[in-house]
C-alpha cells in the first residue's frame, strides 16, 4: 500500500479553496469586461486551455521537487488550473457548448462540493500508522537538508516520530542534528490578516447570544421557502421557470430541512445535544444538495447563501462540541 502524507488534507484544501477561487475571480472579471474572446480568424482560444496547462504545470511541480513546499505550491497551481478547466463545463455537457448553461454552476458547486466531502474525510478519518508517520518524518528532514529547517519544524518531526521505536526515534533525531537550523520566514500582511480572521470568526461563532437567532433562522428560513414555492405554483407563477428541476431539487432539500429543524427545535428541552446534532445534519443537506440546485436556479447569486450556511454551520458546530464537552466531564 503506497505511504500517505501526512498533510494531505492541507495540499487537498490549498487545491480546493484556489479553484473556487479562480472560479468567482474569473466569473467575476467576464461579467465585467463583456465575456471577451482570446483568438481570432475562427480560433477562439478558451479558458480551459490554459487550465489544463496549469493542472499539468502543478503535477510537475509536485513530481519534479521535494518537499512541503513544492507540494503545497503544485497543489495551488494546480487547482487553478482545475478552477479554470471547471469554469468552463456548461460546453462539455451540452451540444451547442453553451458557456452559460444554467446548471453549470450547480455542476460547479457539486464538484467543489465533493472535494471538501473528501478533503474533510481524508483530515478526520485517516490514521498514519508507526511507519507512515516515520516516512512522513524523514520526508520533512530530507526536504530540509537545503536550506535548513525552524525549529517549529524540527518539533513537527519529533511528535511524528514519536512512539515509533527507540532505533527509529534515535537515527531520525540524528539526522535532525546534521540539519542546518534556521529562522522562521518573516510573518507577511496577508499572514496577519488571515490569522485575524480566523480569529474573528472562532469569536463569533462560539458566542453563546447568537446561537438562539440561528435556531430561528433555521427553523423559519427553510419552512419560508417551502410555502413561498407553493404559494408561487397555486398563483401560476412557477410556470415562468425554467428550471423546474432545480426548482423541484430545491424544494425537497428546503422540505427535508425544514422537518430536521422543526424536530431540533422540538428537542431543545430535552437533549440539546442531541438537538444541534440535528440542526447540523439539517445545514449539511442543505449544503451538499440544495445548495447544488440553489446554483442552478440563481447562479452565482448564490455565494451570498452560502456564506450564511458556512457561518450557521460554524455556530452550530460549536455549540454542538461544548454540549458533548459538557455533557462528557457530567458524566
Amino acid at each position: 500500500m503506497p505511504t500517505r502524507a501526512v498533510d494531505a488534507a492541507a495540499y487537498l484544501e490549498a487545491f480546493v479553496l484556489s479553484g473556487v477561487v479562480t472560479v468567482l475571480v474569473t466569473r467575476a472579471y467576464l461579467q465585467a469586461t463583456g465575456y471577451p474572446q482570446l483568438g481570432g480568424g475562427g480560433l477562439h482560444i478558451a479558458h480551459v486551455f490554459w487550465g489544463g496547462l496549469l493542472m499539468a504545470a502543478g503535477l510537475g511541480i509536485a513530481l519534479v521537487f521535494l518537499g512541503g513546499g513544492p507540494r503545497t505550491v503544485g497543489a495551488i497551481v494546480g487547482g487553478i488550473g482545475f478552477g479554470l478547466f471547471i469554469d468552463e463545463v456548461g460546453k462539455f455537457v451540452t451540444t451547442r457548448t453553451d458557456y452559460f448553461y444554467a446548471p453549470a454552476a450547480g455542476i460547479i458547486y457539486g464538484a467543489f462540493a465533493l472535494l471538501v466531502v473528501l478533503t474533510q474525510a481524508v483530515r478526520g478519518r485517516v490514521r498514519l500508522t508507526p511507519a507512515e508517520r516515520t516516512a512522513n518524518a524523514l520526508d520533512m528532514v530530507l526536504g530540509g537538508v537545503p536550506g535548513g529547517l525552524t525549529d517549529r519544524r524540527r518539533e513537527a518531526v519529533r511528535r511524528l516520530v514519536r512512539g515509533s521505536g527507540p532505533a527509529a526515534e534515535a537515527a531520525v533525531a540524528q539526522l535532525l542534528d546534521a540539519v542546518p537550523r534556521r529562522e522562521p520566514p518573516p510573518v507577511r500582511f496577508w499572514q496577519r490578516w488571515l490569522a485575524w480572521s480566523r480569529r474573528v470568526v472562532a469569536w463569533l461563532t462560539a458566542r453563546r447570544w447568537l446561537v438562539y437567532p440561528v435556531v430561528v433562522y433555521l427553523v423559519v428560513e427553510p419552512t419560508v421557502t417551502v410555502f413561498a414555492v407553493v404559494i408561487d405554483g397555486v398563483t401560476g407563477q412557477l410556470d415562468q421557470q425554467r428550471e423546474w428541476g432545480a426548482v423541484l431539487g430545491t424544494s425537497v432539500s428546503a422540505l427535508i430541512t425544514a422537518v430536521l429543524s422543526v424536530r431540533a427545535a422540538l428537542r431543545l428541552r430535552g437533549d440539546r445535544a442531541d438537538a444541534f446534532r440535528l440542526f447540523k445534519l439539517a445545514l449539511l443537506v442543505d449544503l451538499l444538495f440544495g445548495q447544488i440546485f440553489n446554483f442552478t436556479v440563481n447562479q452565482f447569486g448564490a455565494v451570498s447563501a452560502l456564506a450564511v450556511d458556512l457561518f450557521l454551520l460554524g455556530v452550530v458546530t460549536a455549540e454542538h462540541r461544548r454540549l458533548c464537552r459538557e455533557a462528557l466531564l457530567a458524566g
